[in-house]
């Protein structure tokens, strides 16, 4: 029974995916969470959940909004100027988040 007990443990314990540390959370979240919630969730309708996205996949997309290359007149508002640094901080943050399954 012993021997049963420790082989569970261990298979649960291999099963369990390492969770890389937490980026510290970025200056520029806040107009960011209004949103998409300041951790991913979306705050209002039509606003997609960022969390556990791509980091790649994010990057490029603030980049698009910065540069204008998506069209997209709130999103370039919401960005306005941002650093390399600040969007890459932002796109780190929200693709470290869990995404979280609706409440009923």
């Amino acid at each position: 029974m012993r021997n049963v007990l420790i082989v569970a443990l261990g298979l649960a314990a291999a099963a369990t995916p390492l969770r890389a540390e937490m980026p510290p959370k970025p200056a520029r979240l806040g107009l960011c969470a209004a949103c998409h919630g300041e951790h991913g969730m979306a705050q209002i309708p039509g606003a997609p959940n960022l969390a556990g996205q791509r980091l790649d996949y994010l990057r490029e997309a603030l980049r698009q909004y910065r540069d204008g290359r998506r069209n997209v007149a709130l999103m370039k508002a919401a960005i306005g100027p941002i650093s390399d640094e600040e969007l890459d901080q932002l796109a780190r943050w929200y693709s470290a988040q869990t995404p979280v399954a609706p409440g009923p």
